[in-house]
């Protein structure tokens, strides 16, 4: 495939190095948006900053680009995405996280909150640790772990940062030099905790992910999450 990568930072560089070793080409490496040149490429992988995010992702549909995004911080404007898909016939898959092992993470979560949610005695926390140059708090991933534990727990309402109200989710986000991602679920009481946890080592597994999704989405036309193309949940 041709690769238009729309964000050129760490993790667009990280995507390159495996878009070409699997075999892709890279035709457009760029922070900002672009018009008709995004005709060059078969796909494009949006990892840019939320400011950009909407109208890349827009160009992108506009012009019959299949889209993947993992850029966080702009999810009010997803629905008018979806709506800009389906009206163009388009493709586009947005993930908090297109690690393999995150989304994996995401349905032991879930299935967690549903064992857990007739156990009144548990206080649940979320905790997520970034790199320190993390513009967004907290990240994407903790929010989307908030939202299924909300979904599938009968005890909370709406998640808030450093929040500590009843039936409020709390979640703690921490900034430090050179983590690529930690994120921990805790359930406890005064008798035991309970807690699982992941911890990415680097960039790559997210590279990947992304990457993958983007050969799976390459041909076909809707709206998909990564649980479509891992065919998990």
């Amino acid at each position: 495939m041709k690769i238009a990568l729309l964000g050129y930072g760490k993790m667009g560089k990280t995507i390159e190095a495996i878009a070409l070793s699997r075999g892709h080409e890279i035709v457009i490496k760029t922070s900002e948006a672009l018009n008709s040149e995004i005709t060059a490429a078969d796909i494009a992988i949006d990892f840019s900053i939320p400011e950009a995010a909407f109208t890349n992702i827009s160009n992108c549909i506009n012009h019959n680009i299949p889209v993947i995004s993992g850029t966080t911080g702009w999810l009010d404007n997803y629905n008018k995405i979806v709506s800009l898909c389906e009206e163009k016939k388009g493709a586009f898959i947005y993930a908090s996280n297109f690690s393999l092992g995150v989304n994996i993470f995401f349905e032991l979560n879930k299935t967690l909150a549903k064992m857990m949610s007739s156990l009144k005695d548990y206080n649940v926390d979320i905790e997520e640790i970034h790199h320190t140059q993390k513009l967004d708090a907290p990240s994407g991933t903790a929010i989307s772990l908030a939202e299924d534990i909300i979904e599938n727990h009968n005890n909370f309402t709406s998640w808030k940062l450093d929040g500590n109200k009843d039936n409020v989710l709390p979640i703690t986000a921490k900034r430090i030099e050179n983590v690529p991602g930690t994120h921990n679920i805790t359930y406890k009481s005064e008798v035991d905790t309970i807690e699982i946890n992941h911890i990415a080592h680097n960039r790559q597994g997210f590279a990947l992910g992304a990457v993958i999704a983007a050969e799976w989405l390459h041909g076909k036309t809707g709206v998909y999450t990564m649980k479509d193309v891992l065919n998990i949940g």
